[in-house]
């Protein structure tokens, strides 16, 4: 009896120990398949936060891509059969349009490309469109290219609005606000003023001359007798008593691409100018503490060259950029001891903007005033006359 039941058990154990084997090599091949499913999705995460680092690296470098184009990789979901099973695996797709969306677009002419400025050379091969350089206390033209063509000044118009202001006598201590007139709903530009900002008339036109302030520049104008319409025509009034016939203005702030004038007229803007300490002050000052609601905030220049490290002597300044126009820049400075009234018109950028000044205070600096009409010439008045180095589009 004990043989039987002895045997029985051994049978009842040899059955047993295939199934369990049985099983647990299906739960070895279940594990693996959950591994090999856990690293797909790993791999498949991984190569997600790569796509996504890429697209944050390329926008980091500036790349634009068209409106419509796709990125230049993504990863694909795909579904495919495989031995009879579905599978799901991940794909890289490089899209070929991607590489043509990737180029930059090309920057829109300025009003001077348009009428075929840019093709007049000139011997210091300024890359400003329009240039003017004049001898301040005789209003001898020392250089000239294209000065007699009206264009976009921008932010120059703040000089003129200045100038008005000053002359109106208005009380330069009285509380302006800024307000939803004020906000530039055209070009959308920046502001550091706020819509209830509260500055006083002069503070206004401190950083409107030295910040380029669009929205003090047009409360400026807004709070005039009249309003904003009877400050432009002041504005335009002024523009033909300095004998300004190429000069239009349309707002006080430069934003609108309306506001046009040739550099012999703004030289003659700024010898007007000139004659107001408090617009030679407030344009040339590099920075600056000014109160807004009653807290001072400091302001800075959008001229380098006033900064006192620069090596420029300059008494009066504005500059000035809105993209008709290009970079823009009017200003007086004292070079070898001569006062001269420089303007540089449509330069393609400030860096441009700034090696055209630089060109041309080189080549002042290598002349000897005393000497300069009988090295370059006889020279002109603003207005008429055969300019010591005249390149006019008419000579092209």
């Amino acid at each position: 009896m004990y043989k039987v039941i002895v045997a029985a058990l051994i049978s009842a154990l040899c059955i047993t120990v295939p199934v369990t084997a049985v099983q647990a090599a299906d739960g070895v091949r279940k594990t693996a398949v959950k591994k090999t499913t856990v690293k797909k999705s790993a791999a498949s995460k991984t190569a997600v936060r790569k796509f996504a680092i890429t697209k944050k690296a390329v926008k980091r470098a500036g790349v634009r891509r068209q409106a419509a184009a796709e990125p230049a990789d993504r990863m694909v979901r795909r579904v495919v059969i495989v031995r009879g099973k579905k599978k799901v695996v991940f794909q890289r797709v490089i899209v070929a349009a991607a590489a043509a969306a990737a180029v930059p677009a090309l920057a829109r002419p300025t009003m001077g490309d348009m009428a075929g400025l840019n093709l007049t050379r000139d011997p210091l091969d300024l890359k400003s469109n329009v240039a003017l350089v004049v001898d301040q206390n005789n209003a001898e033209v020392l250089f000239e290219k294209n000065a007699g063509v009206a264009l976009p000044i921008a932010s120059i118009t703040k000089m003129m609005t200045g100038l008005v202001v000053v002359e109106a006598n208005q009380d330069l201590d009285e509380v302006l606000t800024v307000t939803e007139d004020d906000v530039d709903r055209a070009k959308f530009s920046s502001s550091r003023l706020k819509v209830g900002d509260q500055l006083t008339r002069r503070n206004m036109l401190h950083i409107a001359l030295m910040s380029s302030e669009n929205r003090a520049a047009s409360a400026l104008g807004r709070n005039y007798p009249g309003g904003l319409p009877a400050f432009v025509s002041a504005m335009n009034a002024k523009a033909r008593a300095l004998g300004m016939t190429e000069t239009r203005y349309a707002d006080s702030t430069g934003l609108s691409k309306q506001n046009v004038a040739s550099a012999r007229d703004l030289a003659k803007l700024a010898m007007a100018a000139y004659e107001h300490p408090m617009l030679r002050e407030f344009s040339t000052d590099a920075k600056a503490m000014v109160e807004r609601n009653g807290r001072p905030v400091q302001f800075g220049t959008t001229n380098g060259l006033v900064v006192p490290t620069s090596g420029w002597q300059i008494g009066l300044q504005k500059t000035g950029f809105i993209n008709e126009a290009g970079r823009c820049v009017m200003m007086q400075a004292v070079i070898e001891g001569r006062s001269v009234i420089m303007v540089l018109l449509d330069a393609k950028g400030t860096a441009a903007r700034v090696a055209d000044a630089m060109r041309m205070k080189k080549w002042l600096t290598a002349l000897k005033p005393a000497s300069f009409p009988e090295t370059a010439g006889a020279g002109a008045v603003i207005g008429g006359g055969a300019a010591a180095m005249t390149h006019s589009a008419a000579g092209m």
